[in-house]
């Protein structure tokens, strides 16, 4: 594999720098036996510079080694992961500027401190492999802290979804239509479109849509509802109109070769959701719905219908509209699926815009059964199985967690899913309740106790039942165990400080 130069300068350095410890050598020693100078061999060793033939001979000469074991880029086994990671396409698929890091700063630390890096590095390749994290998983969750830095928006992509909207939707509330979307892609991209059968190519029924490229084509799954099928279009249109050629081209699954794919899907879909759902008509609606001195969780679904789109995809644009149009940037989105008739949900998205506290990925253990993002699918499937309903529901709940006393309002949407292989889905708001928020949703100025018009349940919740207090609890799967080994080791710490 072809290393870029500064890596290659970087193995050269740290090859020489564990040599030279090897030997019981200092910088000062190994230049003056050299006949280099102390400033010289520190540049060799940090990757700043890589030496001619005849300074690598003088310090081969100098460490009694011969030159080629000097120049050969293999390391030492407790420098291996830094090779690995060097070796890999980490450090050149991954834009570190994204996150704000000069990758020369990074070359540097992994040349100023090797050893402790090199530790550090093993470790999270066996955390990754412990939990089984694939390569685009890893990109998934880079994707998801780039999200969170910027708080979900992206002002660039805002402005490309308003120069579309100027050329090709210019009126307010003009509609971004199929028909146009169609059109666009036949006429101006040269893309045609084709529709696949999900009951006669079984295999292909858990996509979207795939994109071929050399034949110019777009292939819809023809059992998509028409929200998902403008947002596919759009979400097309964004690739060509943004001239996003590095992407995978398949959706609603994703196998990504790079960072970079994983990025741009991120960018088209961004632009699909500004173009279906322009955000002056969303903050103009959601100012409306905030001042209300009641919360009603059927406004929230009209709203949803209002602007054609799925329940998923509408809180999806809340992230990027909250805010930065209200400044409520204290929340968090997440997803679970429920096959009627299990008890299993599972959680399948997440997107947290700050550390709070809410579903995580938690491993062996049982999430709280008092989250309305459960007993909103629990409520669906009922209603399903006893009174033919086959809508959507709705429901808030004004959350406190048990432990720490702090508040959520959770915002969550219910509905079947035929996509996601005859499952229910439910898809969740949350927002930390503080004085801020409080100030912009007028419905919260008042308890759910004190303002019974308002549809905002309220209950005690915890985090997972295995680190639970909530003892009398009736909708407790598993026992507190995690607490119950937490209590234990205080006890014996506390008994150990008695025994001084």
């Amino acid at each position: 594999m072809n290393l870029p130069a500064d890596h290659i300068r970087l193995l050269f350095g740290l090859k020489l720098r564990q040599l030279r410890l090897d030997k019981g050598l200092s910088v000062s020693e190994l230049a003056q036996r050299s006949n280099l100078s102390v400033s010289y061999v520190t540049e060799i060793e940090k990757g700043r510079k890589y030496p001619k033939a005849d300074k690598i001979s003088a310090l081969a000469n100098a460490m009694q080694v011969d030159y080629d074991t000097l120049v050969s880029l293999k390391l030492s086994k407790k420098l291996e992961p830094i090779s690995d990671l060097l070796r890999s396409k980490f450090l050149t698929e991954i834009p570190l500027e994204l996150f704000g890091i000069d990758p020369s700063d990074l070359l540097e630390l992994l040349a100023e401190a090797p050893a402790k890096v090199s530790a550090m590095i093993r470790t999270f390749m066996d955390i990754a492999l412990s939990y089984n994290m694939s390569v685009e998983r890893l990109y998934l969750t880079m994707l998801r802290s780039y999200q969170e830095m910027h708080d979900n928006y992206f002002p660039d992509i805002e402005a490309d979804a308003d120069r579309f909207l100027a050329e090709f939707a210019p009126m307010p509330d003009q509609a971004v239509t199929e028909v146009l979307l169609i059109n666009l892609l036949k006429t101006r991209y040269n893309i045609r479109i084709e529709h696949f059968d999900p009951l006669t190519q079984p295999e292909l029924a858990a996509l979207r849509s795939v994109y071929r490229p050399e034949q110019h084509t777009l292939h819809l799954n023809a059992g998509l509802s028409t929200e998902q099928r403008s947002f596919i279009l759009s979400r097309e249109v964004g690739f060509q109109f943004m001239n996003l050629k590095n992407r995978p081209f398949s959706y609603s699954w994703v196998e990504a070769e790079s960072f970079e794919q994983i990025l741009n899907n991120y960018k088209a879909s961004y632009f699909a959701g500004a173009i279906l759902i322009r955000r002056a008509a969303l903050v103009a609606k959601l100012s409306e719905l905030f001042a209300r001195d009641t919360w009603n969780n059927d406004d929230f679904l009209q709203l949803i219908d209002h602007f054609g789109a799925t329940p998923e995809r509408f809180c999806y644009r809340l992230s990027n509209v909250l805010p930065s149009a209200f400044g409520i940037d204290q929340l968090f989105f997440y997803r679970f699926n429920h096959t009627p008739g299990q008890t299993t949900f599972k959680l399948t998205k997440e997107m947290h815009l700050s550390r709070l506290q809410g579903p995580r990925g938690i491993m062996d253990e049982h999430f709280c059964r008092r989250w309305i993002a459960w007993t909103i699918l629990q409520e669906l499937q009922f209603l399903q199985q006893n009174k033919q309903f086959d809508g959507t529901l709705c429901r808030a709940q004004l959350s406190e967690y048990y432990d720490t006393g702090h508040q959520y309002l959770i915002i969550s949407v219910a509905h079947p899913s035929r996509a996601a292989g005859d499952q229910n889905i439910s898809v969740s708001m949350c927002f930390a309740v503080n004085d801020a928020l409080k100030s912009k949703m007028n419905f919260l100025s008042t308890s759910p106790e004190n303002n019974p018009a308002s549809e905002v349940s309220f209950r005690i919740v915890n985090e997972a039942c295995e680190r639970c207090g909530i003892f009398d609890c009736r909708e407790r799967v598993a026992a507190p165990a995690v607490l119950q080994k937490k209590r234990q080791f205080a006890a014996m710490k506390k008994a150990i400080e008695g025994l001084r």
